[in-house]
């Protein structure tokens, strides 16, 4: 259970030491501080001044407010108001060090190395300490870059791109912030192919400054080809959680759909949020409904939205504008050959196998009371099922015991969900219309559409 007055004292701590040092710079504060200092740009700043300021400025002021927010202890003051170092203004709230030093051997001999290692502030100022075992580099290491913030991405979305003008391109893209990704790369089972493809990636990130001297620039370029539900989307999102970079995903089935006549305009904004915002990932999902194969009655506009497409990717590069660039189809049978040579690396994502599925259920599962649950058995009754599929399954399964006030299921609940689900499945491949008459309730089927769209 974490110290209240020690979370208290470290956050101030950290806003003494972040003013006093100007050669600190946002990326050495901890991202649960930098949330609650971060300021937005006037709304009068030059739109086309990338210069222009946002983020945290000095002093930084810490008020009962900012304590409470930044540490989550409810009443920052009174955690810390015995303690000889720190004092109080009663009429503005403001909470203050009168000793910094004195705060700093208090500090140092109840934090442990993880709390250090974890606050670059903090350790560029006692790295040089006899008994401090971190460094400011190290610190700074395991940091997330302010880059990957929610208000980070937000501010700079702000700043460059017009609320109104760009309102419906802004609409089709979807920015996350590694923060706000619940799903590691730990938390699914992988090939060996997507294993490989993935640590290959991180290495060519990791050394893409050699690679850039070495002339090799077109790299990171990257297609997932599989059926729905085999984890292209999660995979992703997951890499972008692992590396710690935003994550902007578009389908483009979406913008030829709704906005035909400005599809090539929003190909090519959609480019330049993804620049604006690096590093990054760009996911472009459901790749083939703009690649595809082209025919010589395809739409005047469907065919710009392709050619700006293609030279879209041609035009970025992982090396240069440090963007992460992966598509994914369910359908590459309707990518032609210009689709294709753009990518450097194609990845499949088949169906899992028995053993792949057995271990998926071991995820799902594992913070779940399954009495004599065997992963296997299910696993040899789910041939064909998808990891998106046995979720559900799981769901299913997890939801019919709450209707019988159970939150602990047994190996018969999942079975039986197996079972609900082929029903399921089978009823919405079936041909609804018979002899000119719709299946209705009370005909036999069970009155319900069910959605098997899942994330990919």
């Amino acid at each position: 259970m974490s110290d209240p007055a020690l979370e208290v004292v470290e956050f101030l701590l950290t806003a003494h030491l972040y003013t006093e040092n100007r050669e600190l710079d946002e990326n050495d504060l901890p991202p649960r501080y930098r949330r609650v200092f971060w300021t937005d740009p006037p709304d009068d700043e030059d739109e086309d001044d990338e210069t222009a300021p946002i983020g945290i400025e000095r002093p930084l002021v810490v008020t009962d407010n900012t304590a409470r927010k930044a540490t989550g202890v409810e009443r920052p003051w009174e955690a810390i108001s015995d303690l000889l170092f720190t004092q109080r203004e009663d009429f503005s709230g403001r909470i203050s060090l009168t000793q910094p030093d004195m705060a700093t051997d208090w500090y140092l001999e109840r934090a442990d190395r993880d709390q250090l290692e974890t606050n670059p502030t903090i350790a560029a100022a006692v790295e040089d300490h006899d008994d401090v075992d971190v460094s400011h580099t190290e610190a700074r290491e395991r940091t997330r870059s302010i880059q990957a913030d929610r208000v980070w991405i937000d501010s700079l979305l702000d700043q460059y791109f017009d609320e109104e003008e760009d309102a419906e391109m802004l609409d089709l893209v979807q920015v996350r912030a590694p923060e706000e990704i619940e799903m590691t790369l730990e938390d699914l089972v992988l090939t060996q192919d997507q294993e490989g493809e993935i640590h290959k990636l991180m290495k060519a990130i990791e050394h893409r400054e050699y690679l850039a001297d070495i002339g090799l620039r077109e790299i990171g370029k990257i297609l997932f080809v599989g059926p729905p539900g085999t984890g292209k989307t999660t995979v992703s999102r997951a890499l972008a959680h692992e590396l710690g970079l935003p994550f902007v995903e578009v389908k483009l089935s979406m913008i030829t759909s709704q906005y035909l006549g400005e599809t090539a305009k929003n190909v090519e904004k959609t480019f330049e949020v993804a620049k604006r915002l690096s590093p990054c990932i760009l996911f472009i999902d459901e790749f083939d409904s703009v690649a595809k194969t082209r025919r010589s009655d395809e739409h005047a506009a469907l065919k710009r939205a392709v050619n700006t497409l293609l030279k879209s990717i041609d035009d970025i590069s992982l090396i240069r504008d440090e963007v992460i660039l992966i598509g994914a189809t369910n359908h590459p049978d309707q990518l032609d050959s210009a689709a294709w040579r753009r990518f450097d690396e194609i990845v499949n994502f088949p169906r899992p196998d028995r053993q792949m599925r057995a271990d998926i259920l071991r995820i799902i599962t594992n913070r779940m009371e399954v009495a004599d649950f065997d992963p296997e058995a299910v696993a040899d009754r789910t041939e064909g099922l998808t990891g998106s599929d046995l979720r559900m399954v799981l769901r299913e399964a997890v939801l019919e015991a709450l209707t019988e006030e159970r939150t602990a299921l047994t190996q018969t609940d999942i079975l039986d969900a197996v079972e609900d689900f082929e029903e399921r499945d089978n009823l919405k491949n079936m041909d609804m219309m018979s002899d000119g008459e719709q299946l209705i309730a009370g005909d036999g089927g069970d009155g319900h559409d069910h959605d098997h769209n899942h994330d990919d």
